[in-house]
């Protein structure tokens, strides 16, 4: 079921962002939990250079989650309005910061005309480090990084950001190269150092999920302009670096094989979701196809992917779907399942404003017997 989050009243304004840079902050020395957004296509086209920080705000009585979304002004080298970026979050000498790399812009102002007016050009290769407490934003330029690159894959780890896979607009390629980010937060300046590897992907758009302690599972996205990549590859992350196999990929249904496109976003413990839009003569209207993608460990240690259909065409009271990622805040799978969100409930809309009037049952415990 998909259903409006509402949001608290003392949030700002948090547009429609299409191909934003989204990042999971866990709590921190007292920082909360939150997610932060950056960047991002808006319905009317434009580029988006804001920072938002959405945290949870309260959890009623029937598990109905309220958001709070606040703007984080940034102040020094300010990153450009840009999408198809990342935003990693780094741990270095007891101090937390965000990366931000790659990403496409609009021309410069100076060489758009009525001609090239919407082209997008890839920014340019520099590394910027915002400090999240106080906002502070700064730009580094490293010799290593020559090219611009886009929606490619960020995996961090203490204080090591791994850039996996992207696509470079100048040349139209997807080098299959690795590049490894260290930052050191000394008291001065950052120390940043960069090593180009070349045994990476050559992938886009792609899909990650975490699976254990810095071990993810990759797949989904594009290895050209008109082929989607249809394997799977196990990502883990240690102290001696970054080690990737391919894993056998599940039994795709005919919807996800002869889909042009498809799209999704993590959720949590080893789950994904998988979006595939339904095709057709005529399209139909706002109709998608969504497939849970469940990566399990088995008894030898292997990785097993296993998918089940959990399709839906109902959107009437739904928004649109757009590139993005899934925010996931704190519940667990069993949750899910046994929570009041299951078959047999109906949405009633009064709760939105009076939840002392009417509201949903609910078992107070995974064992309760109690008969509403």
């Amino acid at each position: 079921k998909l259903r409006a989050i509402s949001f608290s009243n003392n949030s700002c304004y948090l547009p429609p962002l299409r191909c934003p840079a989204v990042t999971h902050f866990e709590p921190h020395d007292g920082s909360p939990e939150c997610y932060l957004i950056h960047g991002g296509r808006t319905p009317n086209n434009e580029l988006s250079s804001s920072l938002y920080m959405l945290s949870m705000d309260s959890r009623g009585c029937n598990r109905k989650v309220t958001l709070r979304c606040q703007e984080k002004e940034l102040v020094g080298d300010v990153p450009s309005a840009r999408y198809g970026h990342t935003l990693s979050v780094i741990h270095s000498r007891g101090k937390s910061a965000c990366v931000l790399f790659g990403g496409r812009s609009y021309m410069p102002p100076t060489e758009r005309t009525t001609e090239n007016w919407n082209s997008v050009v890839d920014c340019p290769p520099q590394v910027f480090l915002i400090d999240l407490e106080f906002g502070c934003s700064s730009a580094h330029t490293l010799p290593e990084l020559t090219d611009g690159q886009s929606f490619h894959v960020a995996l961090a780890r203490e204080d090591c950001v791994y850039f996996l896979g992207g696509h470079i607009l100048s040349s139209d390629c997807r080098p299959p190269r690795l590049i490894r980010l260290r930052v050191e937060l000394l008291l001065g300046s950052p120390v940043i150092t960069c090593n180009v590897l070349h045994e990476g992907l050559s992938i886009t758009s792609a899909i990650t999920t975490p699976v254990g302690y810095h071990e993810y599972m990759v797949f989904g996205g594009y290895q050209s302009e008109t082929q989607k990549r249809m394997e799977c590859t196990y990502v883990g992350l240690d102290d001696v670096g970054v080690h990737m196999e391919p894993r056998e990929p599940p039994q795709w249904t005919s919807e996800i094989s002869h889909s042009r496109t498809w799209f999704g976003g993590s959720l949590g413990k080893g789950s994904a979701l998988v979006a595939v839009p339904s095709e057709g003569n005529p399209t139909p209207p706002d109709a998608y196809h969504f497939y849970q993608l469940s990566f399990q460990k088995e008894q030898d240690g292997e990785a097993s992917a296993q998918v089940c259909s959990q399709e839906s065409t109902d959107f009437e009271d739904s928004a649109p779907l757009e590139d993005s990622e899934e925010l996931y805040f704190g519940r667990e799978p069993h949750e899910l399942e046994y929570s009041s969100d299951g078959e047999g409930d109906t949405y009633n809309e009064e709760d939105e404003e009076d939840e002392s009037q009417t509201g949903y049952w609910v078992k107070c415990c995974l064992s309760c017997q109690v008969d509403p």
